[in-house]
């Protein structure tokens, strides 16, 4: 049976929706920890606990940890950004980590939350780059930075990802999902953080999410347990004229590895406005299933979305249409 997740989010962290949400059929839930670490997120997660137990299941908790992903700084406030309008990073603009502040030299193109807004770098100093918006929206603090072409080497498991692993039991989480899994190195890395947390049983998603990644995926696609075609940040590094390949040809390496694989990034992203998804939508997930999907997750729509339950209505239901007629 596929299985289903959506995120935990302020618009679905109490219990009563949560507990519709599970009585519907929902597999269980992912926690996003780019933006806040695990212990922040206990409210949620008790919330959570407290809904699995009402619904009279167990609801399976994926954290999706930092790893060596690229985000803008915390902001006081989100930033309205007009095309035309320039934004400076770094001293005197908005906080980023040095190496990515040192990645981004003149003509450089820069990509915000999953290239929803796209700047050019006009020119930098020692501390400070300023950059030209070419396609705008709002900049909000923790998003995703992708740099088409530019890899800046980070450790698989990051300071904050060993915190929120050391009390990862506590929360009920039951997987982890890896960003950025380039290398059986990353996975090695994941499986030995884990093994020092008294986690081994957890089970391993790991984030197809460049060129590289694809690529080398036959390399370490033993060392998860399933892989994750994250269509977010992968249809930033290769374009979203390429994404529909590469989603397809991850497919196929999966399914001639006996592998299980997620889809996930904007299955239903309409319906965080919207009551009813487009026709787009429903059949872009009905086509992951037939392709041999395993599981599939919504982000947005859930945990900021105006429509999170409808949201899960409508995944449950193409996912049993969709794997109905794959075994027919």
């Amino acid at each position: 049976m596929i299985k289903t997740y959506a995120t935990l989010g302020p618009r679905c962290c109490h219990s009563q929706l949560l507990q519709a949400m599970l009585r519907l059929g929902l597999t269980g839930f992912r926690l996003n920890l780019s933006h806040r670490t695990l212990q922040d997120c206990t409210e949620w997660t008790a919330a959570l606990q407290a809904a699995g137990r009402a619904a009279g299941v167990q609801p399976e908790l994926i954290i999706d940890l930092r790893g060596g992903e690229l985000r803008l700084g915390q902001l006081d406030a989100p930033i309205p950004l007009q095309a035309g309008q320039t934004l400076t990073f770094g001293e005197g603009g908005l906080p980023l980590d040095d190496d990515i502040l040192a990645a981004l030299q003149a003509g450089q193109t820069v990509l915000l939350d999953d290239s929803a807004i796209e700047l050019t770098v006009e020119s930098r100093t020692e501390r400070a780059a300023v950059c030209r918006c070419i396609r705008g929206g709002l900049v909000e603090g923790r998003k995703s930075i992708t740099l088409p072409g530019v890899e800046i080497p980070r450790p698989a498991v990051c300071t904050e990802d060993r915190a929120d692993l050391a009390i990862a039991r506590r929360h009920g989480v039951t997987a982890v999902m890896q960003p950025f899994v380039r290398s059986r190195d990353d996975l090695l890395q994941v499986r030995q953080a884990l093994a020092e947390h008294g986690l081994d049983d957890l089970t391993v998603f790991a984030k197809v999410e460049d060129r590289e990644g694809v690529d080398s995926l036959p390399q370490w696609i033993d060392l998860c347990d399933t892989v994750t075609i994250a269509r977010g940040d992968l249809g930033s590094n290769l374009t979203l004229y390429e994404l529909p390949r590469a989603q397809k040809e991850i497919a196929a390496v999966c399914r001639r590895a006996n592998k299980d694989f997620l889809v996930v990034t904007h299955l239903l992203q309409s319906m965080i406005h919207a009551p009813v998804p487009t026709r787009a939508e429903v059949t872009d997930i009905y086509n992951a299933c037939l392709d041999g999907a395993a599981s599939l997750m919504l982000t947005g729509e859930t945990a900021q979305g105006n429509y999170g339950l409808e949201a899960v209505s409508f995944l449950l239901e193409m996912a049993r249409r969709g794997e109905a007629d794959r075994n027919a």
